[in-house]
């Protein structure tokens, strides 16, 4: 027999402070975007009025409505709606965050994650022959923040394919890859990208 309870049927309008209240409570607990559709089904009401209720509370905490604006933002990502500290108090809430260690990326890890946004899918190869030098370190790092995922395997090397992820895109403030600012130009072209990556194919194993 299963243990598995479902959850008890709540009418959200009824709650102190109704179906806007019942949306912060759930994105306060929430560790990841969270979807339209998905907070509908958690409060039981229609997507549409979902989405309606979600933006009335993100110009609520901007101060539209000549409310004193908020120390954090509500903001729809590329996986969904989440709460965020604003981006005018990065600072103050860095002193929290970091405890005297730095978080930013390296300029190495700038520079191999724009050259895998710009250039997706990319082998580590690829990678490695726009910039330079070998990036299989600062790959690894770019996997243990989320920022970039295998999706596959290159069909003439068997190399591993890297792309940006949705947290990337989050991270960014962007709701999709189109968002990408006109820099695409300044890097090689996918075809001298090939052939560059020939040459590490030919020397070094498949990743």
């Amino acid at each position: 027999m299963s243990d598995e309870r479902e959850a008890p049927e709540v009418d959200v309008v009824a709650l102190p402070g109704g179906a806007l209240a019942a949306l912060e409570a759930v994105l306060m607990v929430a560790d990841a975007p969270v979807g339209a559709d998905r907070l509908a089904a958690i409060v039981a009401l229609p997507t549409d009025d979902v989405v309606g209720l979600l933006e009335e509370l993100a110009a609520e905490y901007r101060g539209d409505a000549g409310g004193r604006p908020r120390g954090f933002e509500l903001r729809e990502g590329a996986q969904g709606w989440r709460i965020y500290s604003a981006p005018s108090h990065a600072d103050v809430v860095a002193r929290l965050v970091l405890e005297g260690q730095s978080a930013r990326l390296s300029q190495a890890a700038l520079e191999t994650l724009a050259v895998i946004a710009y250039r997706q899918p990319v082998t580590r190869g690829q990678v490695s022959a726009v910039r330079g030098v070998n990036v299989d370190g600062v790959v690894r790092t770019l996997l243990a923040r989320g920022l970039v995922a295998e999706v596959g395997q290159d069909p003439l090397s068997g190399a591993v394919l890297f792309a940006t992820t949705g947290e990337f895109l989050d991270r960014m403030g962007w709701a999709s890859l189109d968002e990408l600012p006109p820099i695409a130009p300044h890097l090689p072209g996918i075809d001298a990208l090939d052939d560059l990556a020939a040459r590490d194919r030919a020397t070094q194993p498949a990743d």
